[in-house]
């Protein structure tokens, strides 16, 4: 029996303007295809380079038909450039394999004329055509989701980045803003921004507002204490602001000490402070 390998890169190579015009003809009549993401003539040029570096693998591998190989390098890499393309632009998984499982058809098709009554050949020659495209479509499957997710990442750190914004009120005040949950993550961006700023900026006092932290427990108020502690090295005095009576009794409550720090329930009342100690202090325009 000739080895499916062979076959099939034989079958690539004699018939790759047939296969890809009947692989173009099947993926641009599958409900997956996605016009308003990609051209017609992209998807053309992606499927022109897979046949060529497919048959060329093919041709390579023998017998062993292993995608993870070195001889199918070019494959991947190919594969890689277009789970990648393909996330970044919009695409589901299930979108970017369609772009490997839609080449059965054809691949079935031209089997069923080259074997013709040859039942354990043609059964062979698409078992093997099978298990390869399979692996080969899961393996577009894994890239995407790995692209995605480090795309998911970087949304993610940037979100952080934007939410921690370091603000200068006056010559020598900086105030830090805090929306939403203060986690372990997030207050390591936190710490970072306000030092660079103290440092940045020459400033003596920061104050950090927690108006827009919806609860305080004890991980948030540990996080809080070391804020201020990593500010205290820099040599700046940190002030909290935005007490509200809840999250004061919370903090009773769990029995934080905030001795050391001067907390204030505004970041009006807070500024007012930071004035006082630089000498400062604003009065009615006569």
């Amino acid at each position: 029996m000739a080895d499916p390998g062979s076959v099939l890169s034989d079958l690539l190579t004699k018939y790759e303007s047939e296969m890809l015009a009947r692989w173009m003809q099947v993926q641009l009549s599958a409900a997956t295809l996605r016009r308003d993401l990609m051209r017609d003539e992209e998807l053309r040029e992606q499927s022109r380079q897979f046949l060529r570096l497919f048959s060329d693998a093919l041709r390579r591998e023998g017998a062993a038909l292993d995608p993870s190989s070195k001889s199918w390098d070019g494959v991947r890499s190919l594969l890689d450039e277009v789970s990648r393309d393909r996330a970044q632009a919009g695409f589901s998984p299930s979108e970017t394999a369609t772009f490997v499982f839609s080449l059965k058809e054809p691949v079935f098709e031209k089997l069923r004329e080259m074997h013709g009554r040859d039942g354990e050949a043609l059964g062979e020659g698409i078992w093997r055509a099978t298990v390869l495209l399979d692996q080969l479509g899961l393996y577009t499957t894994e890239v995407h989701q790995k692209n995605r997710e480090e795309v998911i990442g970087r949304q993610q750190q940037e979100m952080l980045e934007l939410s921690t914004p370091v603000v200068q009120l006056w010559e020598g005040i900086v105030a830090l803003p805090l929306i939403g949950t203060l986690d372990s993550a997030r207050t390591q961006v936190v710490m970072e921004s306000l030092l660079q700023t103290i440092v940045d900026t020459r400033a003596g006092i920061a104050i950090i507002d927690i108006t827009g932290v919806p609860t305080v427990d004890t991980l948030v108020a540990q996080h809080l204490l070391k804020t201020v502690a990593a500010a205290r090295l820099m040599g700046a005095e940190c002030l909290i602001s935005g007490i509200r009576p809840q999250i004061a009794q919370t903090i009773v409550h769990l029995g934080v000490d905030l001795n050391e720090v001067v907390t204030k329930a505004s970041l009006a009342d807070a500024l007012g402070v930071a004035l006082e100690r630089l000498g400062l202090a604003i009065t009615p325009q006569s």
